[in-house]
């Protein structure tokens, strides 16, 4: 991209260094990568040999492809988060402190390793493979085209959890899956909705396609739908999980309490780690599904 394009107030590029370039992988974002291990839990896997190490394995490998299109997508989207209220500062290449062809270079390395790593795990590949190409049609255009935008972000979700059970060799219920698709909409409205609110529609293009009012509807529309489906797999496929409905829907109340009253939401991953009882309730929740399904 050429200097002349760039925002006339656009901070100078600044390499600082390998701490500041690391940061563009974003690893706090790594959390949600944790839906690899669903089908560790979910599919009775918790007790095989070999099977933490595996997924673990896994994993790690979508960490790696996560953070490439995290470092693709902040490429692609650099003038824009140049003029955003709050990514100019919080993002190392709209900062200045990484230097694009910093980020090129990475984004080839972490491509590379992850390359390595499908060929290694050919089990994982296909899910991996699936993952990279959705998000770089993403960031070439699909996040411009209105509830494309959210079923792409949705559809890595499902991704993740396929990735997973294909590593383990264990079938991915299709309950899991709809219940994964429609908490990952969730997730993606609710963020929209506060990018919106937020930046007055001036964040990204797509923003001008929504309203406020429509983003809250695609959200209740895909919790009710979360919450149905994680009821219908508790009682079809694991009924000694139905105890857990209570920490799902409260889990979903609390968030959305905390998107209207306290305008969280723009970074999910940073309201699920900095809210008490949110926090509280995803780890009591995970911790009971782990020793209900390894009694």
């Amino acid at each position: 991209m050429a200097a002349e394009d760039l925002p006339l107030d656009a901070p100078p590029a600044t390499p600082r260094g390998f701490r500041a370039v690391l940061g563009l992988c974003r690893p706090r974002q790594w959390v949600k990568n944790a839906f690899v291990l669903a089908p560790l839990v979910f599919a009775g896997a918790l007790g095989r040999p070999g099977a933490v190490a595996t997924a673990c394995s896994a994993l790690a490998l979508f960490c790696l492809a996560s953070s490439a299109v995290y470092v693709l997508n902040d490429l692609m989207d650099l003038p824009r988060d140049r003029a955003h209220p709050t990514k100019r500062h919080t993002r190392p290449l709209a900062a200045g402190t990484v230097a694009p062809w910093q980020g090129w270079w990475l984004l080839a390395a972490l491509l590379a390793v992850v390359a390595a790593g499908a060929t290694a795990m050919p089990a994982v590949g296909l899910a991996l493979g699936g993952y990279v190409v959705l998000n770089v049609g993403y960031s070439f255009g699909l996040k411009h085209v209105p509830v494309v935008d959210l079923f792409c972000i949705a559809v890595g979700f499902v991704l993740r959890v396929w990735g997973g059970a294909l590593a383990l060799g264990v079938p991915l219920s299709s309950w899991m899956a709809n219940t994964t698709l429609c908490l990952a909409l969730y997730l993606a409205a609710t963020k929209r909705r506060q990018e919106l609110a937020l930046t007055d529609g001036h964040g990204r293009a797509v923003l001008g396609d929504y309203s406020v009012p429509l983003l809250e509807r695609f959200a209740t529309v895909a919790a009710t739908a979360a919450i149905v489906f994680y009821g219908l797999f508790t009682a079809t496929v694991r009924p000694e999980l139905a105890l857990t409905m209570g920490l799902v829907i409260f889990g979903f109340f609390r968030y959305q309490l905390l998107v209207e009253q306290r305008a969280a939401g723009e970074n999910p991953t940073e309201v699920v780690l900095h809210d008490g009882p949110l926090t509280a309730a995803v780890l009591v929740w995970a911790a009971a599904a782990v020793w209900i399904m390894t009694r």
